[in-house]
């Protein structure tokens, strides 16, 4: 019955619709017809004052209520036709009520369907304008972002209050429809060209253009003053910027203030250079270039050189790690920031308010604070875990011994790198997936090729399994597939991806708000709430990368220190990832995945490594390349490399994305020979064969048969 009713009041708005399309509504929406029927709306006015507003009233709030265009050309003619009082009163209450009356019509259609098939991704807004609607709706009021049209229909799929729609849209539009009707009172003034640069009308008019600004600015200073309202902020400060975290992230963080002169402290608890240099980047591409020279050495009859069989010294392998880390320290070391000039302080940062950082026994003034205090490995809770001594990312450098039987859970990057390195080193190991794909939104071909490739080097992979809990110390219950085995295991690792450090960062004394991952929330410029408060890198997510927290690094220093003279919001439209396997996974933009779940028209080209001379060469002839790009166009929307050095290649393509050359200008570019680099070039001849124009192609061949003679 709900459902036809529905049905009847969309046909009944169409014909509405068409009625009014019919009748030549939209052609009496223009300044010319107010001023030639002026005259004669004023003199019916003075007749029949009462009916004159009553039909004005009522048509406003039609037109409002079923979103026909022309409200805002209502307003004008309200101020030309009544004045600035009784046309700001009959706009004021007809656009609210019409306003409702839409809100209700959008509530009826269509909210049990939107919150039905989408209810769990709106759960989240719900619960915002809950807390927050009428402040939200009053700034959308206020600021004009979107068509108030547009606002009535989308209130009216959420879950806010119809009284509270009413009332903040009564006060919140006030302020909008006054400027309106004003401009209205002016424009009936305009008798020749002489009155449009009238003081009155560049004022009006100037007032029009200033509003969403002046209300922008309004309302920040509002906030500001509600979130500020417990702390009480320093005369002076001793810093620009605090940065609390030395890792990626805080260090280029540090490194920019530093450079353009700003006062900044860096504080750091545990380790300069933070997990990147100390447990994740650094330590874990060591290990891999030392496993890869162990496979090679296992394997060098492939090229020709008798093989030379000798024990591996795992402990060697590992003090070459620990020196690789050794080398990279002065980069990242105190010393070095401090000749740059910045403060650092080692111990736990402690934030006390907006605008204090306890070190130690000392507090930091400061402008501004940046949070990069980075992640932490996840330890999944598992019954018999207080019985295992397992590794993560942060302990693994601490083996000596090489585990005969190495158990790694998570088959995302860091688990298929290092369950990889290990079995090269000589470990016998199980990598189990909860998935049925390893390198979670890695491209099909990759991720099916990576699987293959850790197979044929011995590598138990168990996809779609899950850990369900350790029997003891050396065995864990894994559900694989619906069915219960039983691991043996000398170690364990979990590489199950990282979560936001928290701790510290004055979630309690400042109550910040994380995101539904425990990352900390923040907006386009990297603030949070507080808008003199900054994060990034893995503790703001949403990629966890060290270049995209370096990337971060510059957009939150930069902010922090130029704010609100200059600002910049972050660009995360061309970011590039590598997974250091064997063959190297490199990515940019889409995977054929992405782009047909969101319906793009596009053509797919493929160059198998194989072919590549360079390749053949070295004896390196798994992976390929495949770039992605729009339909009938050149331009790159996506690319995945499976190869040697795909890291290194993948560099030309997120370039070519970022300034939007494309393939044609790969083409023409020269590479050199033999080079990897040369297979991006055969890509794009690929792409062009498989584009030339045949048509125009026939015509070059007859041309060349006439010459012929």
């Amino acid at each position: 019955m709900k459902t036809s009713l529905k049905f009847v009041f969309l046909i009944l708005l169409a014909i509405i619709l068409f009625a009014a399309y019919q009748l030549g509504y939209f052609s009496y929406l223009s300044l010319d017809f107010v001023k030639n029927s002026l005259v004669e709306f004023r003199n019916y006015d003075t007749l029949e004052p009462i009916q004159t507003k009553l039909i004005f009233f009522i048509s406003y709030i039609a037109v409002v209520a079923i979103n026909i265009p022309g409200a805002t050309f209502l307003t004008l003619l309200a101020g030309a036709l009544f004045g600035l009082v009784n046309g700001l009163l009959i706009v004021s209450f007809a656009s609210t009520i019409g306003a409702s009356l839409a809100f209700l019509i959008s509530r009826f259609l269509f909210r049990d369907w939107i919150q039905s098939k989408f209810g769990e991704q709106l759960k989240f807004v719900n619960e915002g304008l809950k807390n927050d609607g009428a402040f939200y709706l009053f700034s959308l009021r206020l600021i004009p972002a979107f068509p108030f049209f547009l606002i009535n229909v989308l209130m009216g799929l959420t879950q806010i209050k119809l009284f509270t729609f009413y009332w903040v849209s009564q006060i919140g539009m006030l302020a909008g429809t006054f400027v309106y009707v004003q401009a209205g009172v002016e424009l009936s003034k305009i008798n020749n060209i002489k009155d449009i640069v009238g003081p009155s009308m560049i004022l009006t008019f100037t007032a029009l253009g200033l509003m969403p600004f002046v209300f922008k600015w309004l309302i920040t200073v509002y906030k500001n003053k509600k979130i500020y309202a417990n702390f009480k902020k320093p005369s002076h400060f001793e810093y620009n910027t605090v940065v609390i975290g030395a890792g990626a992230a805080g260090l280029v963080s540090s490194y920019i203030s530093a450079a353009v002169k700003a006062k900044v402290a860096l504080i750091e608890s545990n380790k300069m250079g933070g997990d990147c240099l100390n447990y994740g980047c650094v330590p874990s591409k060591a290990l891999i270039k030392s496993a890869k020279v162990a496979h090679l050495i296992k394997n060098s009859s492939k090229y020709g050189v008798e093989s030379i069989i000798s024990p591996l010294d795992f402990n060697a392998v590992m003090v070459r790690v620990k020196n690789t880390i050794t080398g990279i320290e002065p980069h990242d070391s105190e010393d070095r920031y401090s000749k740059l000039g910045v403060d650092c302080f080692s111990g736990k940062a402690e934030v006390l308010s907006p605008f204090e950082v306890k070190v130690n026994d000392k507090v930091l003034t400061t402008k501004n604070i940046i949070i990069a205090s980075g992640a932490e490995p996840v330890v999944p809770h598992v019954e018999g875990l207080n019985r295992v001594k397992y590794l993560t990312s942060e302990n693994l450098w601490n083996l000596s011994e090489l585990p005969a039987k190495f158990l790694v859970v998570g088959g995302g990057a860091i688990g298929c790198e290092l369950a990889q390195a290990f079995q090269r080193l000589g470990s016998q190991v199980t990598l189990i997936e909860r998935n049925s794909k390893l390198l979670g939104r890695s491209d099909e071909k990759a991720s099916r090729l990576i699987l293959s490739q850790l197979l044929s080097e011995g590598i138990d992979v168990r996809l779609n399994s899950e850990l369900i809990k350790f029997e003891n110390e050396a065995q864990a219950i894994i559900n694989e597939s619906g069915k219960i085995t039983v691991l043996d295991f000398d170690k364990v690792l979990f590489a199950l991806g990282r979560k936001a450090r928290v701790e510290n960062s004055g979630l309690d004394v400042l109550n910040l708000e994380l995101n539904q991952n425990k990352t900390i929330k923040h907006n386009e410029f990297m603030q949070t709430k507080f808008s003199n408060i900054y994060v990034c890198g893995d503790v703001a997510g949403p990629i966890q990368l060290t270049h995209v927290a370096a990337h971060q690094a510059w957009y939150a220093s930069v902010n922090a220190l130029f704010s609100p003279l200059k600002k910049f919001k972050v660009d995360y439209s061309v970011v590039p990832s590598v997974v250091f396997t064997d063959p190297e996974v490199a990515q940019v933009g889409l995977t054929t995945e992405e782009a047909k779940s969101q319906g793009l028209v596009f053509q797919e080209t493929v160059y198998e490594i194989d072919d590549l001379d360079r390749a053949i060469c070295e004896g390196d002839k798994k992976g390929f390349i495949k770039i992605l790009t729009k339909q009938n166009s050149d331009q790159i929307i996506g690319a995945t490399i499976v190869s040697a050095n795909a890291g290194e290649l993948i560099a030309e393509l997120t370039l070519a994305m970022k300034y939007k050359l494309g393939l044609k200008k790969i083409l023409g570019t020269i590479h050199s020979y033999p080079t990897w680099s040369e297979s991006l070039k055969m890509t794009a001849g690929r792409w062009q064969q498989n584009n030339k124009p045949e048509k125009l192609l026939n015509l070059v061949k007859y041309f060349h048969k006439i010459r012929r003679g």
